[in-house]
């Protein structure tokens, strides 16, 4: 399996503990954990193979820091590439964008060439609406800790065997 590089912001408390948790999932020389908020275009183009952490901030936005690499995303080729999305929200306090990062993001890798990986159902959820829902699925792994905490681990580990086939 080629390296897979783990992108999250290191200073994000909820996606810092899922992201650790799916690194663990793997064996150490295979993952490399990568800050989000300082991330380059080089760091980012060094992998085949990637995770990213995506929380939905406010009513349905990207972080600022994946808002800011938007502008390089854009203007990478990333063809070929895998990239697998794991987002964090709410589905009872904002059921009308619940993931809605997951959606954005993954529409922008798409257009760069890269495929996404990782797509999860949606049943055991209940929301309005989504930008991360296509055929019923979930654009990579939604988490949400405020209302379905205790479903996090068997999530995350059934996501991580996912994965281990997926990016061969």
């Amino acid at each position: 399996m080629n390296k897979i590089g783990l992108f999250y912001s290191f200073n994000s408390n909820k996606t810092k503990k899922i992201a650790e948790s799916i690194s663990e999932g793997f064996d150490s020389d295979v993952i490399e954990s990568i800050n989000a908020e300082t991330v380059t275009e080089e760091q980012f183009l060094a992998f085949e193979n990637l995770i990213l952490g995506v929380p939905t901030w406010f009513d349905g936005e990207l972080p600022t820091y994946w808002d800011e690499f938007g502008p390089a995303i854009e203007d990478m080729n990333l063809k070929g590439k895998k990239i697998a999305l794991f987002g964090l929200g709410n589905q009872v306090d904002y059921p009308e964008n619940f993931q809605d990062a997951l959606g954005i993001i993954a529409q922008l890798f798409e257009s760069s060439g890269a495929i996404i990986v990782g797509l999860t159902s949606t049943k055991g959820y209940t929301f309005e609406s989504s930008k991360a829902v296509r055929n019923n699925q979930f654009l990579g792994l939604a988490i949400d800790f405020e209302t379905q905490a205790t479903k996090n681990k068997e999530r995350v580990k059934a996501w991580i065997e996912q994965l281990k086939k997926e990016f061969e």
